[in-house]
């Protein structure tokens, strides 16, 4: 099995960038709060933050970054917008925003991401462009997309000047693999990040992961985030709870075995085991 450790990075297809082999999300977690967690995740070993427009804390997670003592550059951030702003010079001023929220001024985001597939063609695309703009004048090192299937990740392609996507964000867990993106995102280079990967919590009654806890003496959520890692996923568990965002990290000193990866493999309902949104790949 692999050995790997916190400090591991995975190259970004196509750049000269590394991503953490593990991240700290920041979804719902309060301005306050956001702070205070990302400063615990970053003295617990976490080097990889994952925020959005949405999530309105990407200031938060800048002050966090500047608090730390950390150098910039060992600190992997990505952000993500919803929808176009009107505009391609309304979108990336929208983009530019965001990039000062956590950079400052002149500052940078390691991977800006567009959050939905959902604002149509036109939209993806004005998106996109904006994005392209951004990744060549150095303001964000690296540009990808989040809950985009096969289909809107070709329809990319048509007039794009980066492609593919360096990454691409899913719900990915047990009960809802998305093993065609999966496998087209591996075949195409596009580096893949879990989000949900311990399924909020609404898994950790499930006999057959109990089971499998109580054998690894871990808690349900080290055996999900571990799971994630074994399949060359990059996890992206969030906690506000000081004690979980320790214990989320401590899952380097395991393995799960072939024979329970098939287990927890064989949980997979498709989409219907999705909590928040499977792809659409045709």
């Amino acid at each position: 099995m692999p050995n790997y450790a916190i400090t591991d990075t995975l190259p970004l297809p196509n750049t000269a960038g590394r991503i953490p082999r593990l991240g700290f999300g920041v979804y719902r977690s309060p301005p306050n709060q956001c702070v205070t967690s990302c400063l615990k995740a970053f003295e617990t070993g976490y080097r990889q933050i994952d925020t959005a427009q949405f999530y309105a804390n990407e200031a938060e997670v800048g002050e966090a970054i500047r608090k730390s003592g950390i150098p910039r550059d060992q600190i992997f951030v990505t952000t993500k917008i919803l929808s176009p702003a009107g505009s391609p010079e309304a979108t990336y001023d929208k983009l530019l925003a965001s990039v000062e929220k956590v950079g400052g001024p002149g500052g940078y985001v390691d991977l800006f991401l567009i959050h939905s597939s959902g604002s149509g063609s036109a939209g993806r695309k004005q998106l996109w462009q904006a994005l392209e703009r951004l990744y060549e004048e150095g303001k964000a090192k690296a540009i990808g997309v989040s809950n985009f299937g096969v289909k809107h990740i070709e329809e990319l392609k048509q007039g794009a000047n980066v492609w593919p996507p360096h990454v691409n964000q899913i719900e990915l867990h047990p009960w809802n693999q998305q093993r065609v993106i999966d496998a087209y995102c591996k075949k195409n280079g596009i580096a893949v990040q879990a989000y949900s990967p311990i399924v909020r919590n609404y898994k950790a009654n499930d006999p057959t992961l109990v089971g499998l806890a109580e054998k690894y003496k871990r808690t349900t959520q080290q055996v999900l985030i571990r799971y994630s890692l074994q399949k060359e996923w990059v996890p992206l568990p969030k906690t506000d709870n000081p004690d979980r965002i320790i214990a989320n990290a401590s899952v380097f000193d395991f393995d799960i075995s072939e024979e329970d990866m098939a287990v927890l493999n064989a949980l997979d309902q498709g989409s219907a085991g999705a909590i928040v949104e499977a792809v659409e790949n045709e």
